[in-house]
């Protein structure tokens, strides 16, 4: 078994993130990022620190907006109307979960999609569904991406993607059908779903239930990609049972080391893409 860390897709993209930042410097133009976060979860001040840390290291300009739990619905989508004129906000990114006073979904849609780094807009999820260029969903797109740097070929090839969520299961299933795989979603609500798994070339486990995936639902040789992140016992796991599968995948992705790696290089370079495209320069 062979594994697919994340680490070479992060560094692959990172390279092409920076020389297209180069050729932006060079119009005296640099990418910014505006992170929003309310509240003070701790788990969401991680994320966000690991992003405005990367930031520096790709050449984006980031800068994190926190605001109160208490803010009103209205007042946010305020706070989004004037980060939407903000010439030098390039990319948004929303921190979620939002508190429940606050509708996501307006919120979402309320942001300009071209600024729309994380690729959740209605609108650029459309185009994806139609296969046309747009902001993706980083982590399906570092999936995406993984399988291009590895020079796996799906043409022709069986996929399952376990799981059904708009961040996650359906974009990745759009993207692998951009790279002419035969794609099954599959669920909470799928019949016979060891059956249908077993037929998988590849398995993209976005579920959200650790260690989900058994070796019994896996074929020999199949390439398993692990998107799910949990804490089990002081320890990080995923959608797959990582000691069992490995005995019979010929590829896959660890926990932590695989995926999440790449997601936030993809978010780079969505920030990037955004910038050049706002700034007519071709990415």
């Amino acid at each position: 078994m062979r594994l697919l860390e994340g680490k070479k897709t992060a560094e692959f993209v990172k390279q092409e993130v920076l020389e297209q930042v180069n050729r932006l410097a060079e119009k005296g133009i640099k990418a910014g990022l505006k992170v929003i976060i309310v509240g003070e979860n701790p788990a969401s001040m991680s994320y966000v620190g690991m992003v405005t840390r990367n930031a520096e290291k790709y050449g984006v300009l980031a800068e994190v907006i926190s605001l109160e739990e208490t803010i009103t619905e209205e007042a946010f989508l305020k706070e989004m109307d004037v980060l939407n004129q903000d010439k030098g906000t390039n990319g948004i990114l929303i921190q979620l979960p939002l508190p429940k006073h606050i509708n996501e979904r307006k919120v979402i849609e309320r942001m300009a999609p071209e600024k729309d780094i994380d690729g959740f807009h209605p609108i650029n999820a459309g185009k994806l569904s139609q296969g046309v260029d747009c902001l993706v969903p980083c982590t399906p797109y570092g999936v995406f991406k993984m399988l291009e740097v590895e020079e796996i070929d799906l043409t022709g090839k069986e996929v399952v993607v376990l799981g059904r969520s708009n961040i996650v299961g359906k974009p990745a299933a759009q993207l692998m059908l951009q790279k002419n795989a035969t794609v099954t979603i599959c669920h909470s609500k799928t019949s016979n779903l060891t059956e249908v798994m077993k037929r998988a070339d590849v398995i993209v486990a976005a579920l959200g239930q650790k260690r989900f995936v058994k070796a019994d639902m896996v074929k020999a040789g199949a390439i398993v990609i692990d998107v799910g992140i949990h804490s089990e016992d002081g320890k990080i796991v995923g959608d797959v049972d990582f000691e069992g599968v490995k005995e019979v995948a010929e590829m896959m992705t660890p926990v932590p080391g695989g995926v999440g790696t790449t997601t936030i290089a993809m978010l780079m370079y969505n920030t990037v893409k955004a910038c050049s495209q706002q700034n007519g320069i071709k990415f």
